[in-house]
């Protein structure tokens, strides 16, 4: 699956669970006809405009990766 970022930001002060991964990028990613996702961003840091595809879902959060 693949999508277009449509805003992002990068997180550095996170909930609890998740100061190890901090700072990670996170993303609202449009897809094919027009429904948004928040996901998490996996390597090269992303920007608005970007192409984007699914890598793989952890605990229910979809994760994607720059195209």
């Amino acid at each position: 699956m693949r999508g277009t970022i449509y805003t992002e930001t990068t997180v550095y002060s996170p909930p609890e669970a998740f100061v190890k991964d901090a700072p990670y990028q996170l993303a609202i990613v449009e897809i094919a006809g027009g429904e948004r996702l928040t996901v998490r961003i996996l390597g090269e840091p992303v920007a608005i405009g970007d192409t984007v595809e699914f890598v793989e879902r952890r605990c229910d959060v979809p994760f994607f990766r720059k195209v």
